[in-house]
């Protein structure tokens, strides 16, 4: 090569760098462009899929270490063959594992979900936490592997949440871009773990997001069919579950018998989430009581589960195959009574004991085993106008599952897309109806917003009511030097009175306090020791408060309805 050849190389090469360097710099500065935009979560919601994919095959290879196998569609067939004393080891030593985790790498020895990832949605721009969600990741994965009674989903949902993260600041998204490609991680995740691609995407907008807007439908959908594509790439275009035979149903006749699974189904998910929070509660109140270090919480968990899986071992897993026996009528009546309420003391203890995982998996079995005993019941009843009794076992799946994830039209679809019987649409929609409209009035509704509500965070009641906890009154305050501060001496008259604010406050505790006072500012102080007078900080109006509630309004109807 000449040096004139050389000389045009170097030139075009920098040229090349500095166009890059410019790129990205308005690419931090004004946000993506709309093609930029869909190549960013094409490239998420490949990496999303890939997460998944890696997460499931850790599982496999954990669980294949721990009982010898690493299908997890027979994983309690292969334990029941196993020492007593090895079922009953595996989940303590894996709880161990993960209370060190926990306890070493968050600030609350709490493993972070899909409640985590929807508050990230609504009050921190699109963001989950970073560091927190990896180790909670791991976690996940060492329960899930040894014994855990518990789903992949949430986990693999918060994984998922942690790369759009750093995407996002990377590139420096605002609030709307930041969600957006939140919810193209989620979608991904989920698509990748369920071979569902409808579900994902709806999943993304039903749970997370939680609206429905256009300018986030196209980069969803993309992202979900890329998580979709990696999954069958691995595992092929197969469905989780197999159903042998159709499911017909008779005549119509059999939908008001639908109806009622619904409501039954809507009492067992409501039955589930409360024995989780129950467990939680009780277990934080024993840790208390006894000073137990919170790295042993898990393990005390992973006893109890132990302890059940030497004589029950169904309970192992995310029960692919004891809900495949439900699906498929291989279960009789009392069998599956008797697995319902083992499954769910083991989610409770799983959960409440913080070893990790999630609800969607667990959800899915117990709507099964629940709906094949209204099934059996049902069909010996009037048998002359019944079809299979696996028809109740598949509605019920997807209507206990729409109930805890308080999402009916991405569960409803994902039951289709897990099964592949696109058939008995009418009786899977009457059930997942009724379950949801009755279980979302018996908690916050849904698993994830109940979640959230116990640690103050509401946001089941609309933004309405979770953005007024945005804003602290230190930062709407007018300060003293302010050219429109409120006259200090009609401030201590107020504080005489007793009206007056914690500058740590939010316009959540401000604004009972202006309906009661009908004052036109609130003294804002920060409170000293008992030896100490108050300070004044300044005063928050009211007139103030209400443009930045509005302001936020505002903004979440645009995005909305964008």
């Amino acid at each position: 090569m000449s040096e004139a050849e050389k000389s045009i190389f170097r030139q075009k090469s920098d040229a090349g760098r500095d166009q890059i360097r410019n790129g990205w710099k308005v690419l931090r500065a004004h946000g993506p462009s709309q093609f930029q935009f869909w190549l960013i979560a094409l490239l998420i919601g490949i990496a999303a899929g890939f997460a998944a994919l890696l997460f499931r095959k850790g599982i496999n290879a954990l669980q294949w270490l721990a009982y010898g196998t690493e299908d997890m569609s027979h994983i309690h067939s292969f334990a029941a063959t196993l020492p007593w004393y090895w079922v009953l080891s595996v989940p303590i030593l894996g709880g161990l594992a993960v209370g060190l985790i926990l306890h070493h790498f968050t600030p609350d020895a709490r493993v972070r979900s899909v409640s985590d990832v929807i508050e990230g949605a609504a009050l921190n721009e699109g963001r989950v936490e970073r560091r927190v969600g990896v180790a909670s990741a791991l976690a996940s994965l060492i329960t899930l592997g040894t014994g855990g009674s518990s789903g992949r989903e949430g986990p693999v949902v918060h994984l998922a949440g942690v790369i759009s993260t750093w995407v996002s600041d990377k590139i420096n998204a605002n609030g709307i871009t930041g969600r957006d490609l939140l919810g193209c991680a989620v979608a991904a995740a989920v698509s990748a773990s369920f071979n569902a691609p409808i579900a994902g995407a709806l999943f993304a907008l039903e749970v997370v997001l939680r609206h429905f807007a256009v300018h986030a439908f196209a980069p969803i959908v993309i992202a979900s069919v890329a998580g979709t594509v990696i999954n069958r790439l691995a595992f092929g275009d197969i469905t989780e579950f197999a159903l042998p035979t159709s499911t017909a149903l008779e005549f119509y006749v059999e939908l008001p018998a639908f109806l009622l699974l619904g409501l039954i189904c809507g009492l067992v998910a409501t039955a589930l989430m409360q024995a989780i929070f129950f467990a939680d509660d009780f277990a934080s109140h024993v840790q208390k009581r006894t000073g137990m270090p919170r790295w042993m919480r898990p393990a005390v968990a992973g006893a109890l589960l132990g302890l059940l899986a030497i004589w029950f071992p169904h309970i192992i897993g995310v029960g692919y195959e004891t809900t495949s026996a439900a699906l498929t009528g291989q279960l009789i009546w009392h069998e599956a009574i008797v697995f319902v309420m083992l499954k769910v003391a083991a989610v409770a203890i799983t959960i409440g004991g913080r070893m990790g995982g999630g609800v969607f998996s667990p959800s899915l079995m117990v709507g099964a085993l629940t709906g094949l005993a209204f099934g059996l019941i049902a069909t010996s009843i009037f048998p002359d106008v019944s079809g299979s009794h696996t028809l109740y076992a598949l509605a019920g799946m997807g209507a206990v599952a729409a109930a805890v994830l308080g999402a009916p039209i991405s569960t409803t679809l994902i039951v289709f897309e897990l099964t592949g019987d696109w058939q008995t649409g009418l009786a899977v929609m009457v059930a997942v109806s009724m379950s949801t409209a009755l279980g979302s009035r018996l908690v916050r509704r849904s698993f994830f917003l109940s979640q959230l509500d116990r640690r103050g965070i509401r946001l089941a009641a609309g933004p309405q009511a979770y953005l007024l906890g945005m804003f602290r009154v230190a930062k709407l305050m007018r300060k003293p030097d302010d050219p429109r501060a409120a006259p200090e001496d009609e401030c201590w008259d107020l504080v005489e009175d007793g009206v007056y604010i914690d500058g740590n406050a939010t316009l959540e505790a401000a604004m009972p306090i202006f309906d009661r006072s009908g004052a036109r500012f609130i003294p804002v102080l920060t409170l000293g020791g008992e030896d100490q007078p108050p300070e004044l900080w300044g005063a928050l109006f009211h007139v103030d408060a209400l443009k930045a509630y509005n302001r936020a309004l505002a903004a979440v109807s645009e995005e909305e309805h964008s």
